[in-house]
């Protein structure tokens, strides 16, 4: 069991936190739930803390409120893509997590993978689609079945399995109607896993079966039939495996503070690499709490300790 101490007692060198949380993405209704979660747990350590929704007054908020520190809450895109991080940086704010190259690199789906490849770390395959694709050739590329996405969306928008030619490009249709880019990769069926990162250590692996023809939004945030398994039950060798690979992910972004990495196993027994999200959901459903539990951090703790790393 991975156990991460708080070093900070005196909550008060924090000053005022704005909670940064909603936005205008197509994850605001997940934004608004997690960004909710993270202003209790603040309220409750006492930490004098102010909720702001981003909506298109967020300068104006961020200035008006006079904050020492942000903790940002916004998920996809305007708020984990290094939008709002650069936004932050002009006005000189200190905030939670990645950076905005860091933020940027790791919601681009399509350049993420080129930097994982490119340095040798496992993560699928894939093509980008478009009107020009032939869909039958691409289908066969892609070994019969695939997983359309768009490049710059989050938890599992726009996404769809596909296993004909008709169902890629319709799925294409639908993904391009989230993102201008679309791209598609081989379908695994493999156990999924995603490993939460805190500071600089991997917390323990969750196995993740969902109900669902794959973990889609629904899955994630709010059906019961999902279900989560931490110990993922996986031997302490793999365990180890899937640790040192996803910090090794997380890192090679340049993310930092906190975030979450998403795996799957090939056909082959392997993990590959699906993403990294800088930014993870903290509902009643999320992933990072249920792993920081594991690890002995409840949730008010686990806030303070994200928003621990922003003073470094």
């Amino acid at each position: 069991m991975t156990h991460i101490q708080s070093t900070v007692t005196d909550v008060s060198k924090f000053g005022r936190v704005g909670v940064l949380y909603g936005g205008t993405s197509s994850e605001r209704e997940i934004s608004l739930l997690s960004g909710q979660a993270i202003y209790g747990a603040l309220k409750n350590l006492g930490i004098n803390a102010v909720a702001i929704d981003a909506q298109d007054d967020v300068l104006q908020q961020l200035i008006q409120h006079e904050l020492d520190y942000v903790f940002i809450a916004l998920h996809g895109p305007g708020g984990e893509d290094g939008t709002v991080q650069g936004a932050l940086e002009y006005l000189q704010l200190p905030y939670t997590g990645s950076g905005v190259l860091a933020s940027a690199l790791a919601m681009d789906k399509q350049r993420c993978k080129q930097l994982w490849k490119g340095i040798g770390l496992p993560t699928c395959d894939f093509i980008i689609l478009n009107e020009d694709t032939d869909w039958k050739a691409a289908l066969v590329d892609l070994g019969g079945k695939a997983m359309v996405k768009p490049a710059c969306e989050g938890s599992s928008i726009g996404m769809r399995p596909v296993e004909n030619a008709d169902q890629l490009k319709i799925a294409w249709l639908h993904a391009a109607s989230f993102d201008s880019v679309v791209i598609a990769e081989p379908l695994l069926e493999g156990e999924e896993y995603t490993v939460a990162v805190l500071g600089n250590k991997a917390l323990p692996s969750i196995r993740i079966r969902s109900e669902e023809i794959f973990y889609d939004y629904k899955a994630k945030y709010f059906s019961d039939e999902t279900s989560y398994f931490c110990p993922s039950g996986l031997s302490e060798d793999r365990e180890e495996e899937i640790r040192q690979l996803s910090l090794d992910a997380f890192n090679s972004l340049g993310c930092i503070g906190w975030g979450r990495v998403d795996l799957m196993v090939d056909r082959q027994g392997n993990f590959q690499l699906l993403e990294v999200n800088t930014v993870p959901g903290m509902t009643s459903h999320s992933l990072v709490p249920m792993a920081a539990i594991a690890s002995g951090i409840d949730f008010d703790q686990l806030v303070l300790q994200v928003l621990q790393e922003a003073l470094r």
